[in-house]
């Protein structure tokens, strides 16, 4: 399916729910997932058809301080569009899954996989993480208002750093600027300049307003 004509689908499928102001919340998500399943024709549309859902009903996926506090595992690579254009956003989700996948073969080389990769976020400001097996802990700080999550490294790695906090249907996301990424994966995987890099550097060239980076459950 052409790109224009995709787009055009979704902004069909935005004016219809945009018109259902009198149905209710579960027959809305009917119609919105068979209009978007249609759309999609994909295995994967169930996961991707309820993020573009949340973005185009107006969800947010701003978590709060109380919603970050768990145990989070590594679930698949993460990333969102910036935009806060309603059908820029709602394509913007289909993009997103399409470069998750990208992503996934480049994560597997770096070894980071849901045994090894995780983070614990604690009420007293404090966090546990791990990527590819390598301990990172230290102290956080996260603003609400833009989703800002940084983190500060203790003991043998006292680095910074500063990523932005999603909330997914069925976890968070620990997401950067793209270009950012690379420094951060070269950092905690003493990796730079691997080949296996070179997909990141790519789609961080090929987007604007991208973030990349984990989704946990």
């Amino acid at each position: 399916m052409k790109k224009k004509t995709l787009f055009c689908s979704f902004a069909a499928a935005a004016m219809m729910l945009a018109g259902c102001g009198t149905t209710g919340n579960d027959s809305l998500t009917q119609i919105g997932t068979a209009v978007l399943g249609e759309v999609l024709g994909s295995s994967q549309a169930g996961s991707t058809i309820g993020n573009i859902l949340g973005s185009v009903l107006g969800v947010s996926t701003t978590p709060t301080q109380e919603q970050l506090i768990g145990s989070w595992n590594y679930s698949q690579p993460g990333c969102a569009f910036t935009s806060d254009k309603l059908l820029a956003q709602a394509g913007g989700e289909v993009v997103a899954s399409q470069i998750k996948e990208k992503l996934q073969p480049t994560y597997q080389q770096l070894g980071v996989k849901t045994g090894n990769t995780s983070i614990v976020i604690n009420k007293d400001g404090t966090f546990a993480a791990k990527f590819a097996g390598k301990s990172f802990n230290g102290n956080y700080a996260y603003d609400p208002q833009s989703a800002k999550l940084t983190l500060t490294g203790t003991g043998l790695l006292p680095i910074t750093i500063n990523g932005y906090a999603k909330r997914n249907t069925d976890g968070i996301a620990l997401l950067f600027e793209s270009s950012k990424l690379l420094t951060l994966l070269q950092t905690m995987s003493a990796l730079s300049g691997n080949a296996s890099l070179q997909t990141v550097g790519e789609i961080s060239k090929s987007y604007d307003g991208l973030r990349l980076g984990f989704d946990f459950k």
